[in-house]
C-alpha cells in the first residue's frame, strides 16, 4: 500500500486496547490519522488472542520452519465488522479474523482499509489480557497519544510484503471455488486443535475425515474427507482453544487434494485459516486468476465495478449488474481484476465477495502476472494460429535460436498444452502462457 508509516504504536493496559493504524483509504479518500472504532469489546480475550494468532502466523515461515520478522496485518472496517488479514512469512498460510458488530459495543464501526500495528511489545501485552467485563477498544487515533514533531523521526514504516497483493487475489479465487464439507461441534473442534502439531514439527499430511465420534486423520481418501498437507500450519489456531465453539472445514468440490480452509467459530468472531496445497507453495504464485485476467475488456469492467464499491462486507452482484449496465459475467470478470489488485476478497462463510481498498493501480493485475503479459505478446505478434484438427491451436514460442511450437487443445472449456509446464503438473497453478494466448485470441474472434 505504498511507503507509509505508523506515527504511534499500539498499546495495551489492563482495561484498554488501542490499535495504531497507518494512513487509510476510506470512502472520503486518503485519511492520515484514521479512527475505525471507539467503544468496548464484549469478548476481550477473543480479540486479543485472535490478533495474537495473526501475529504468530505472519512471523512464521512454516516451510523449513524459521521464525522471522513481524508484518503488519491489513485491516478493513466494513461498518458492521472489522476484518484483519495476514499471510505467513512463507506465504503458504492465509488468515483472517472477523470481529463482528455483536461483539463491538458503544460505538460505530467506520469504513476503510489500512494496516494495523501489532509489534512485539503489543504482542507481549496482548498475552496478558483477561476476561474483564469492561474492556475499552480503540481502533485508530482516538485512543492513542499522537507523536510530537520531535518524535516524528521515530515513525515506523509499514511492513507489508508486495507479494501480499497478488496473494490476496489468488486466495479470493481459490476460496470462491471451495465447498463446505463438514462442521465439527465444540468438543470435536477443540480435540482437533489440541492434536495439531507445533509449528516446528516436521510436515505431515492426511485426510481429515468426519466420524460419529468427531474426526480422524486417515491415510486414504474416504467420503467427505479433506486432504491436509502440512498439519503444523494450523498450529496458530491453538491460541483460541478455550473460546472455540465449532470448526467448519472447506475443501475442493471434487474432493481432490487442494487448498483447504478452516473456519473457527468464536463468540462474536470468526477466524479463517487457509493453506496452500503443499507447504512449499505460496499463495502469490498460485495463478488462480490468470484466465480471468486474459480477457480483452476485463479492465474496463473492473473500472465500472470499482466505482460502485463502498467497503461492503458482502458485495451484491445483482446490484452491481443493475447499476453498471454490465452482464453478470462481466461483473464477475471485473471483480476478478479487482481481486488480483487486492481490492476484493472472498468470504467462505457468507459465500460472497467483500470489498477492501488498495491504492488504484489499473496495470497492477497484469504486471503481477507475467504469464498474462507473455500471452498478450504472443497474440500481438500473431504467433497463435488454428491447427489442423478440430479444437487445436498452434502457439509458436521459444526463442530465435531455439524456436518451439506447442499444441493447445480446447474442448468444453478445458485447455491442454504440450509444454513442459503443463506436462509436469504446473497446470494446477494456473494456465500456461500458451493456453492464455489461445483464450485471448478466441475471445477476440468470437
Amino acid at each position: 500500500m505504498g511507503v507509509r508509516g505508523f506515527t504511534t504504536a499500539s498499546s495495551v493496559t489492563r482495561d484498554r486496547l488501542a490499535l495504531a493504524l497507518a494512513p487509510a483509504l476510506t470512502p472520503d479518500g486518503p485519511v492520515a490519522s484514521p479512527s475505525f472504532f471507539h467503544g468496548f469489546a464484549t469478548e476481550p480475550q477473543v480479540v486479543a488472542r485472535g490478533l495474537l494468532s495473526l501475529a504468530d502466523i505472519t512471523a512464521t515461515r512454516y516451510f523449513k520452519y524459521t521464525p522471522t520478522t513481524q508484518r503488519d496485518p491489513v485491516l478493513t472496517a466494513h461498518g458492521d465488522r472489522l476484518r484483519a488479514e495476514v499471510f505467513s512469512a512463507c506465504n503458504s498460510v492465509y488468515a483472517r479474523l472477523d470481529l463482528l458488530d455483536s461483539g463491538l459495543d458503544g460505538g460505530e464501526v467506520a469504513y476503510g482499509t489500512t494496516n494495523v500495528d501489532i509489534g512485539m511489545a503489543t504482542r507481549r501485552a496482548l498475552a496478558s489480557v483477561g476476561r474483564d467485563e469492561l474492556f475499552h477498544l480503540d481502533v485508530g487515533l482516538h485512543g492513542l497519544t499522537v507523536a510530537t514533531p520531535s518524535a516524528a523521526a521515530a515513525e515506523r514504516r509499514v511492513e507489508m510484503p508486495d507479494r501480499w497483493v497478488p496473494a490476496l487475489g489468488n486466495v479470493a479465487e481459490m476460496h470462491r471455488r471451495l465447498a463446505r464439507v463438514f462442521t465439527l461441534d465444540r468438543a470435536a473442534a477443540r480435540t482437533l486443535l489440541t492434536s495439531i502439531p507445533a509449528a516446528t514439527a516436521a510436515p505431515s499430511a492426511g485426510w481429515l475425515t468426519p466420524t460419529a465420534a468427531g474426526f480422524r486423520i486417515a491415510p486414504r481418501r474416504t467420503d467427505r474427507a479433506v486432504h491436509v498437507s502440512g498439519l503444523h500450519r494450523l498450529s496458530a489456531l491453538r491460541r483460541l482453544l478455550p473460546h472455540v465453539t465449532g470448526l467448519t472445514v472447506y475443501g475442493p468440490a471434487d474432493g481432490e487434494p487442494g487448498a483447504p480452509a478452516f473456519e473457527v467459530e468464536l463468540p462474536h468472531a470468526r477466524l479463517l485459516l487457509g493453506i496452500t496445497k503443499e507447504a512449499w507453495r505460496g499463495f502469490s504464485g498460485e495463478g488462480s486468476l490468470l484466465s480471468a485476467l486474459a480477457g480483452p475488456d476485463v479492465s474496463d469492467h473492473a473500472a465500472l465495478v470499482s466505482a460502485l464499491l463502498a467497503f461492503e462486507p458482502v458485495i451484491d452482484i445483482e446490484r452491481l449488474r443493475r447499476e453498471s449496465g454490465l452482464t453478470t459475467a462481466e461483473v464477475e470478470s471485473g471483480l476478478a481484476v479487482l481481486a488480483a489488485s487486492g481490492r476484493v476478497g472472498w468470504d467462505v462463510h457468507e459465500h460472497a465477495h467483500f470489498h477492501r481498498e488498495m491504492p488504484d493501480d489499473p496495470e497492477r493485475a497484469v504486471r503481477d502476472n507475467p504469464r498474462v503479459r507473455a500471452a498478450r505478446r504472443l497474440v500481438a505478434h500473431r504467433l497463435v494460429e488454428p491447427g489442423t484438427e478440430p479444437g487445436e491451436w498452434l502457439v509458436h514460442a521459444g526463442t530465435r535460436s531455439e524456436p518451439a511450437t506447442y499444441s493447445v487443445r480446447a474442448a468444453d472449456g478445458d485447455f491442454r498444452c504440450t509444454c513442459t509446464w503443463q506436462l509436469t503438473g504446473g497446470g494446477d497453478r494456473g494456465a500456461c502462457k500458451h493456453v492464455l494466448a489461445v483464450q485471448i485470441l478466441m475471445e477476440e474472434i468470437r
